[in-house]
Order: structure tokens, then sequence, then C-alpha cells
């Protein structure tokens, strides 16, 4: 319990970026709700309930470096692979789904709300199955990629013993994190007025691809019997080994992504199938519907 309520840290960079980002949202909020911009229609997203995802997945970017999380995961090599996962996936899908483009683009834009405009995707944004075409998978392939290499290069043995002794290395890794994290998940789920490139096999594939890249690394840390972070062999290990902790490091990053990876992608394979299905069906009552025609010719006043 004690590890839960103290060990909070008053980082007064990450808390000054929270409370500029989440004062612009709001305000841009309220920007959109006075000048008229947004008419609700039926079936149109509740800018509240994205309003609040977006603050959680906000909050949630905050707590794993303020909280004992951050404490601990100096420490502890399965507690930064807890921050890791929370700050570069966890909480990007969250900032995602929260759709706060707009809100935000009215903060720092405010001139720009005062022509009413009619909802929509903004201008030059594909819809979301555009990628279909081969042009599409650009984008989404070099943002995946970008991921796993941010994600491969800030486990490096260099790299992940400096941020122990450097904040500013520390501040590059979080920022890095959650750039990467937000760009990646901008790719598979749409996020008012940007949607996805790729139809949904293909981000499903992608997403795959992610996973696996995830779970090599992991699988390393899982089956190393060698000390790779050299930097966390300290004295808080005195029951668990750095060894050990390693390898339960590697079981929290093969296993926890494949949590909103696996959610995602069943739901996007269950709405491509309910949308074959559709289609199907519709073709089905065309023909149904829709007179057969005579194989006969038609010719007034012949019998």
């Amino acid at each position: 319990m004690n590890m839960v309520v103290s060990h909070w840290s008053a980082n007064v960079a990450a808390l000054a970026l929270y409370a500029v980002v989440a004062a612009a949202h709001l305000l841009g909020m309220r920007g959109l709700a006075t000048d008229g911009r947004r008419q609700r229609r039926p079936g149109a997203a509740d800018p509240v309930g994205e309003a609040v995802v977006f603050h959680l997945g906000l909050l949630l970017a905050l707590l794993v470096i303020v909280s004992p999380v951050g404490y601990w995961s100096q420490r502890f090599i399965w507690v930064r692979s807890v921050q890791d996962v929370l700050l570069a996936i966890g909480a990007p899908a969250l900032i995602v789904l929260g759709a706060p483009w707009l809100p935000l683009r009215r903060a720092w834009r405010p001139g720009q709300g005062k022509k009413p405009r009619q909802e929509g995707p903004v201008a030059g944004s594909q819809p979301a199955r555009s990628g279909l075409l081969p042009g599409g998978w650009a984008l989404p392939v070099l943002v995946t990629v970008a991921f796993s290499v941010v994600w491969w290069v800030w486990h490096l043995p260099v790299l992940y013993d400096a941020v122990l002794g450097h904040w500013l290395v520390y501040a590059a890794e979080m920022v890095m994190y959650l750039g990467a994290g937000v760009l990646l998940w901008l790719q598979f789920i749409g996020s008012r007025p940007y949607s996805p490139r790729l139809g949904p096999v293909h981000r499903v594939a992608l997403m795959v691809g992610t996973a696996t890249s995830c779970a090599v690394l992991a699988m390393i840390g899982v089956f190393g019997n060698g000390v790779a972070y050299s930097a966390y062999s300290g004295t808080e290990h005195r029951v668990m080994s750095v060894v050990a902790d390693q390898q339960v490091g590697g079981a929290v990053l093969s296993v926890i992504p494949l949590v909103p990876f696996g959610i995602l992608a069943i739901a996007l394979l269950i709405g491509w199938l309910n949308d074959e299905e559709s289609e199907s069906t519709a073709a089905g009552f065309d023909r149904l519907l829709k007179p057969p025609k005579s194989a006969w010719p038609s010719r007034p006043g012949l019998r």
C-alpha cells in the first residue's frame, strides 16, 4: 500500500504541459459550441463523450510520469515496461479516440472559427477505404515502421540505461513514445475529422505486424539469461534478480499490447464482415425485387 500512496512526483514540465493542453482543449470546445460551427445531426459523434475519452488519455499519460509508476520505473524493469506500454500504446489510443484535433485547432486559431462550415472531412482527407489503392499504403506503413523503430531503439541497453541518469533523455523518450503512439493509432481508428487510409483488413495486417515486432523484442527479454540493463543492478533487487526482472518486463511487453490490438482487430473484422454481408444481402434483394427480363422481344401489336 505504501508503494501506491507514496513516491508521487511533482514533475513541473509534465504538469505544465498537461495543464496547457487540457486548458486549450476545453477552450476550443467552448469556442466550437459558441461560434455555431458544429451542428449536431442524427448519428453524429458526441463531442462531450469524445472530450471525456481524450482527457482520460491525457491524464493517463500524466499519471505514468508523476505517479509511483514513474518512481518505481527507475528501480524495476517490469514497472518500466508497464510505463512504456501505457505511454506508447494505452494513452495514445484514448487520445486518438477522443478526437481532440478540431477543439485544439480552434483554441490555437480562434479567428478561423468565425465562418460557418459544414462538418465533414477536412480538405485533402481521404475516406476510410481509399487505402485500398496501392498509393494509400505509403503513409500507414511508414508510420508503423517508425513506431517499431522508436520502440526498439529506446529498448537498446545504451539508451535504456541512459534514461535513469539524464532527465533530458527521459523527457525525449516520453515525448517520442507518446507522439509515435498517436501517429500509429491514427492509422488504425477514425479520429474526426481524419479517417484511416486503409480498409479494415489491411489495418488488421498492420496491427499484426506491430504486435509481432513488440513480441519479438519481448521474447528477447523473456528468454535472455544475462543482465542487459546494468543500470538496474542496485540495492532494490534483493528478492528479484535483475535477470528475473528483465524476464517479467519482457512478459509485460508481450502480453499487455495484445489487449488493445486484439480488441480493435476483432472489432474491425466484425465490422468488415457485417459490411460484406450487408452488401451481399442488398445485392440479393435487388435481384429479387428487380423484374426479370423476358427472353422474347416485346413488340406492340404482335402476338
